[in-house]
């Protein structure tokens, strides 16, 4: 019963934030990450590592690892396997909330 309450929540939010149901809904934790990974792209033109997502939202390192797991599961992200900074926003950018 409380997961169902708590993925009404994320629905709700993401309908808030314009996000349309055809879209993989993402949780708002989710949306900074993914926030994060579109943003220094732009900036930076290539991916982040692990570790500057570490320091950004000043956690540890298996909990950004697990976040771009879940990330990746979720198909909001893609990975090249074995090439360090390969994360792809899969998400239209005009759906990701503003960062924190």
């Amino acid at each position: 019963m409380a997961c169902l309450l708590v993925r009404g929540t994320h629905e709700q939010l993401n309908r808030m934030a314009g996000v349309s149901p055809s879209t993989k809904p993402f949780t708002p934790t989710q949306g900074q990450y993914l926030a994060f990974i579109h943003l220094y792209t732009r900036l930076h033109r290539r991916p982040q590592a692990e570790t500057d997502m570490q320091e950004y939202f000043r956690v540890s390192p298996p909990s950004v690892h697990q976040m771009v797991l879940t990330l990746e599961r979720a198909g909001l992200i893609r990975r090249q396997p074995r090439t360090p900074r390969s994360i792809e926003v899969l998400i239209d950018p005009k759906l990701l909330p503003e960062l924190i």
